[in-house]
């Protein structure tokens, strides 16, 4: 089995953490679009400031990759890891962004435990970004991550029921889909991720 060399580019580890950490701040913003009395119009400007800064970090990486002879792993990992992160931060911003707009104060208790599920995948993922640059102690997250995958997979499920349970009128059942059907998104869209290194782990092992 032949060795296989790579030299040590620091700046792509610091930037996928970077990049996991803006969805850390992502995900505690839409925890605060639920809140009781919360100002929507400010935490939505608040979130769409946080979704500005992430998609300067994917620009970063992007040309970091563009302009980086040897990468320390292949640049469609790198592409694919970016382009992961930054499509989780895109579904919290339209959550938020459809709350806004669709004007909903009332949410069934259950989505909170959704925005849960993303802040604690959002917490688990800026942890585990520093651990690229050793491919050690990866497993736990993309295991964890599948956990919660699952998780709110169910709960999404029980949202639906409780939508369509003839409680809501009918244009608040629309509102109330959409809004459900993002955050599902938003936590598959993590378990991507969560895919995406374990094919690296796999690949650079």
């Amino acid at each position: 089995m032949g060795l296989r060399f790579r030299p040590v580019e620091a700046t792509f580890y610091d930037q996928f953490t970077e990049q996991a950490n803006h969805l850390v701040t992502g995900a505690r913003i839409l925890a605060e679009m639920l809140a009781d009395g919360a100002d929507h119009e400010a935490v939505a400007q608040r979130m769409r400031d946080a979704e500005h800064g992430a998609d300067e970090t994917t620009h970063a990486i992007i040309r970091k990759v563009n302009s980086t002879f040897i990468t320390p792993f292949d640049r469609e990992d790198i592409y694919a890891l970016a382009s992961g992160l930054d499509d989780v931060m895109d579904m919290m911003d339209e959550v938020v962004d459809m709350i806004l707009l669709y004007e909903v104060r009332l949410m069934p208790a259950e989505v909170s435990g959704q925005v849960e599920l993303l802040q604690r995948c959002a917490d688990l993922t800026a942890a585990a970004m520093p651990n690229l640059r050793s491919m050690q102690s990866l497993e736990e997250y993309w295991i964890e991550i599948n956990r919660l995958e699952n998780a709110g997979d169910k709960n999404h499920r029980r949202i639906l029921a409780n939508i369509f349970s003839g409680d809501y009128k009918t244009i608040e059942v629309l509102k109330l889909k959409d809004i459900v059907e993002a955050l599902e998104d938003a936590i598959d869209a993590f378990e991507k991720v969560a895919n995406t290194v374990e094919q690296i782990a796999v690949k650079e092992s």
